[in-house]
């Protein structure tokens, strides 16, 4: 087995258990984790493709970085969404948040 191909199976690992995660978890907090799981596996397999084939290795690491850069924003705006609905709701359990105004 290639080590290309161990890099895809660690990224697609990393991608299920964040779907699994973001599936099965009740809290806010949990969800958030999960995604950024899953974004961790896009860009393991980003960067691995990038060094480990003849592509450019420079484009796979600028590549590798946007997606580190828009993972670190949506955790900024995510964590400040459940700030405010913690503080409204007193709860961070996503099936407890139901209440919408109409």
């Amino acid at each position: 087995m290639s080590a290309l191909t161990l890099y895809q199976l660690v990224a697609l690992f990393l991608l299920s258990i964040g779907f699994f995660g973001l599936v099965w978890r009740r809290t806010l907090i949990g969800m958030v984790i999960s995604i950024e799981l899953m974004i961790n596996g896009a860009g393991l397999a980003i960067v691995a493709a990038a060094q480990l084939t003849p592509a450019n290795a420079v484009m796979g690491q600028i590549g590798t970085l946007f997606v580190m850069g828009l993972a670190a924003a949506e955790a900024t705006l995510i964590l400040a969404i459940v700030l405010i609905v913690v503080k409204r709701f007193k709860t961070s359990q996503a099936g407890e948040i139901s209440e919408m105004k109409g």
